[in-house]
């Protein structure tokens, strides 16, 4: 994925921190879509780090690249695991315990712990993928 970017300040370790303007679908033109979004709950920029190998400086307008198919492999387990264990624990509760009511209850377990491991991997791919965005070009500045 490549977007582009300001770059908000300079961090000590050699990396920046930048903002992204957020794109919604209507472009935040709500008389053209009807949409009745409130440009007040609309967060215009997201803000990220991003290794900046090319020394942009605060001010500066960058390209900044990311790996866009591991990204989407992340959040297909942040979001699928947890909801895949609910029906696998359900149907194996309704085989073991043959009532509805222990079905539920180890499907419940089994979304809960499919939630607690995504919390835990989403944990763990924030402090490996310290690098995850890449400042490519300085554009302007």
């Amino acid at each position: 994925m490549i977007q582009t970017a300001r770059v908000k300040r300079l961090l000590d370790d050699g990396r920046a921190e930048v903002t992204v303007p957020r794109k919604s679908a209507c472009g935040h033109d709500c008389s053209n879509c009807s949409g009745g979004c409130s440009e007040m709950l609309v967060q215009m920029e997201v803000t990220t780090v991003a290794a900046n190998p090319v020394h942009a400086e605060p001010g500066d307008t960058v390209r900044v690249e990311s790996d866009s198919g591991h990204i989407l492999k992340i959040a297909a387990v942040v979001y699928l695991v947890p909801f895949l264990l609910f029906f696998l624990c359900y149907f194996a509760g309704g085989a073991l315990f043959g009532r509805e009511s222990g079905a539920v209850a180890l499907a419940l377990a089994g979304f809960v712990l499919g939630m607690g491991g995504a919390v835990w991997l989403n944990g763990r791919v924030r402090r490996s993928q310290k690098d995850a965005f890449f400042i490519t070009e300085i554009l302007r500045g």
